[in-house]
């Protein structure tokens, strides 16, 4: 009997260990396999699908690198941290609708909502994610009652390993959008919400995301950086807003923060490495633009953002209004003096943002349109740069130096010569550069140096562009729709055009002694040194006598002087 026990009890000592080397085999099989997950993002795209010199690589050739990347790697997440479905034509036309379709097409798993893709409007944004095949993730965009109308968050499994990702959106949005658009909902604070987000996330899942559209400009409140540093246990940051570019990425506090710059000029790839439900490895680098020139654009996607232009032109053909009077945008006019085309353009900024006054640049203005119908296509070639309304509270001291160097340059042509509206200045160029506004009013009013005021401009010049650099003291107040859309929506409201200069700007008398000089005025097809021929002259007399910047580069009924002897 003791016999058949210990036979019993060996039996079973055998299984036991056996059962116990099968189960620690399969424990340590699990934890000893390294799971490669392939993380590629892209934010700030604004609209730029096609490649272009000064925008990206395009959507076309993103597809054949993300492609590449999945046949390499099935394990791969391909995100989006905003700024995305506004900007150019090709999107602003459907309003968004042709980015997300493209997005579509390209596998996005994901996208955090920037404040740009509320320029058409919360409630388009809602329709939009209703086309997406991928949630636009916002865990801190509540509305009044409390609900909420976007995913917080969502846990994908691939290769066996969960991913848990949640989406950030900037506060900002309120005032860097039309603030007409997010009334009744509440952005809140991304540090919080973020902290939140771990904890429903931490128990779940192998590796928590944030994917944020926040930045980590030093007046970002909170910034992207203080974010991953203040917010334990978040192990990738896929960032957008601020057009950083992290060619490896920054590591605060375990986090590793990426951007990929801005208009698809790059493209961010974050290798990670999972063992045993623990990371072990990740890196961040950068496809950049000028690799993507070595490599092909993806046929299917390509014809699909042709098709896309095409179909956008029964859009560009649609009558906005029309005009009584020729609309004068010819350069020569528009950065060298006060233009009805340039004023037109002011007023409709003006009443877009209820802005005391407004001013835009001249060289902004690329051509003019003839009296009758005004289609969308003519204001889009216009403006064709994707420049958007701001509104800036800048002191009297600022704008007169905003103006001052406007006019620097006069008589010569200059790209940033003011175009005004609610305003009014005059200048006497006989004095040197930076003295030269004598005057300068604000609805009717002399401008007082320490007093703020309300103005209006675009993108470009609010972030010192054409050298305005006074306006980078002001304060931002608020973010409109892009400018070509303004302009639209303001020749529709009026039905009819009537516009003309009607002494904005007005210039002092040049001194006698200049008017005696002999002057020329510039015919079409003139040279400069058939002119300076002609006076018995070189051209480079004449460039240097009329301080010529491009001597290349004269206009028509551009006035020059004769060199004396």
């Amino acid at each position: 009997m003791k016999s058949r026990n210990k036979r019993v009890l060996s039996i079973i000592l055998s299984l036991v260990l056996i059962l116990g080397l099968t189960a620690t085999t399969g424990v340590f099989a699990d934890k000893s396999e390294v799971v490669k997950l392939t993380v590629v993002h892209v934010n700030d795209i604004h609209g730029r699908v096609e490649e272009g010199d000064y925008d990206g690589m395009g959507f076309a050739k993103m597809m054949t690198k993300v492609k590449e990347l999945r046949e390499e790697n099935p394990n791969l997440l391909l995100l989006n941290a905003g700024d995305t479905i506004h900007g150019l034509p090709i999107v602003t036309v459907s309003k968004g609708e042709v980015m997300i379709e493209l997005m579509n097409k390209a596998g996005f798993d994901a996208m955090a909502p920037g404040n740009h893709d509320f320029n058409y409007g919360y409630d388009r944004l809602l329709e939009l994610q209703k086309i997406a095949k991928f949630p636009i993730l916002a865990a801190n965009i509540v509305k009044a009652d409390g609900t909420k109308d976007f995913k917080a968050y969502v846990i994908k499994e691939i290769g066996g390993v969960k991913v848990g990702i949640f989406g950030l959106a900037t506060p900002e949005t309120k005032y860097k959008a039309n603030p007409k658009y997010t009334e009744g909902v509440d952005f809140e604070n991304p540090l919080e919400s973020a902290k939140a987000m771990v904890k429903v996330l931490k128990n779940r899942v192998d590796i928590i995301i944030a994917l944020a559209h926040i930045g980590d400009d030093e007046d970002a409140n909170p910034s992207s950086l203080e974010i991953a540093e203040k917010v334990d246990d978040i192990d990738l940051l896929v960032d957008g807003h601020s057009h950083s570019k992290y060619p490896e990425g920054v590591l605060v506090n375990g986090t590793l923060l990426v951007q990929a710059e801005d208009y698809l000029k790059n493209l961010g790839i974050v290798n990670i490495e999972v063992k045993g439900g623990k990371i072990v490895k990740k890196e961040a680098i950068l496809f950049t633009k000028e690799e993507s020139k070595e490599i092909e654009a993806d046929e299917e996607m390509a014809a699909l953002v042709d098709g896309y232009k095409e179909a956008n032109k029964a859009v560009t053909d649609y009558v906005v209004g029309k005009t009584k009077v020729r609309l004068d945008g010819e350069r020569e006019i528009a950065r060298a003096g006060e233009s009805n085309m340039g004023n037109l353009i002011a007023d409709a900024l003006l009443n877009a943002t209820g802005a005391e006054a407004a001013i835009v640049n001249g060289g902004g203005i690329r051509t003019s349109i003839e009296v009758g119908e005004i289609t969308r296509e003519q204001i889009l070639a216009l403006s064709p740069f994707g420049n958007y309304g701001v509104l800036l509270a800048l002191t009297g001291g600022d704008l007169l130096a905003a103006v001052e160097n406007g006019v620097a340059v006069y008589p010569d042509t200059f790209g940033g010569f003011p175009q005004v509206s609610g305003m009014t200045f005059k200048v006497d160029p006989n004095k040197p550069a930076g003295q030269r506004v004598v005057e300068l009013k604000v609805q009717g009013q002399a401008v007082v140096k320490d007093k703020v005021y309300k103005i209006a401009t675009n993108d470009f010049m609010a972030a010192g562009g054409d050298k305005y650099v006074s306006f980078l003291n002001g304060e931002l107040l608020g973010e409109y729709e892009a400018l070509e859309e303004i302009i639209a929506d303001y020749i529709t409201e009026l039905g009819e055009v009537d516009i003309k200069a009607e002494g904005r700007i007005v210039y002092e008398k040049v001194k006698e002694e200049v008017t005696k000089r002999e002057s020329y005025t510039v015919k079409s097809g003139d040279v400069l040194w058939k002119i300076a021929q002609k006076y018995g002259k070189t051209w480079q007399e004449f460039a240097e006598f009329n301080k010529l910047k491009n001597p290349d580069l004269i206009f028509p009924r551009q006035v020059l002087f004769v060199p004396v002897r």
